[in-house]
């Protein structure tokens, strides 16, 4: 008598579980609907108000773009994020050698290290806006220190993973032969992590210039200041315009960005 086996793609355990997952989602995706205060009146208008808007902000309002200043605006924008992830890289800098397990042998300043760029990356940058708003007023400078403490987070946990892939060898080498700590991390460290460095550097740089255009709704400075008083004055025109040059600025970022790290990193 022979025996056949019959090919199952899943156990009957897997299958359970999969079930599970399914089901779960779907309960989860109808309660979290069911919390949502849909009014059924304003979801059929919503296409008549979007083409209202439309209407309204065309034609867009150049002339506005040195009128009410709305260059100088876009130039701290590109300040704000320039020098907020300047800062970053210098704080995270020590943060990520806190939390390199290959570097840093106390669990407890390990741990420190690591509690730093979770809270960093925990609180979001306009959180981070209104608290230094509150600290030093409204301006670029407190958008300047949103942008690089809600950086620190993105910058140090990469940083940390590159320093943990390094190679052990050329800093065992200078290790057996006496080399100093701050010998050790520049000559065998750093040029190991560098491309990761300097690419980490230009990718949160790109991601500051977005952020740096929101910021401003809640008065740390740059083009978002100018978003928010166009919204509250029904400058519609004058919307479009900021809107576009927000685009066009996000853009251009990610292009340089693209082309810096293909023919020089």
């Amino acid at each position: 008598m022979t025996n056949t086996m019959t090919w199952e793609r899943f156990t009957p355990g897997q299958r359970l579980a999969r079930f599970a997952v399914y089901l779960g989602a779907v309960s989860l995706f109808v309660f979290s609907l069911s919390t949502v205060e849909i009014i059924p009146e304003f979801l059929y208008d919503a296409p008549y108000q979007l083409q209202d808007l439309f209407t309204r902000m065309w034609p867009i309002d150049f002339a506005s773009y040195t009128q009410e200043n709305i260059h100088e605006a876009l130039i701290e924008t590109l300040n704000i994020a320039s020098l907020g992830t300047i800062l970053a890289l210098f704080l995270a800098v020590p943060v990520a050698l806190l939390s390199a397990n290959n570097i840093t042998r106390s669990p407890i300043l390990n741990w420190f290290g690591k509690f730093i760029l979770v809270s960093s990356r925990t609180v979001n940058s306009l959180v981070w806006a209104i608290l230094f708003v509150a600290i030093f007023g409204p301006g670029a400078l407190a958008g300047t220190f949103a942008i690089g403490f809600r950086s620190i987070g993105f910058c140090g946990k990469l940083l940390a993973e590159a320093l943990e892939e390094v190679d052990h060898g050329p800093i065992e080498a200078l290790r057996a032969a006496g080399a100093p700590t701050v010998s050790i991390l520049l000559k065998g460290y750093w040029p190991q992590v560098a491309p990761a460095f300097w690419g980490l550097a230009l990718f949160r740089w790109d991601i500051n210039v977005r952020e740096s255009s929101v910021i401003g709704l809640v008065g740390a400075g740059g083009i978002g200041v100018a978003l928010d008083t166009a919204l509250n004055l029904f400058r519609w025109q004058q919307v479009a315009l900021i809107l576009l040059c927000i685009f066009t600025i996000v853009i251009i970022a990610e292009v340089a960005v693209t082309k810096i790290r293909q023919n020089i990193i």
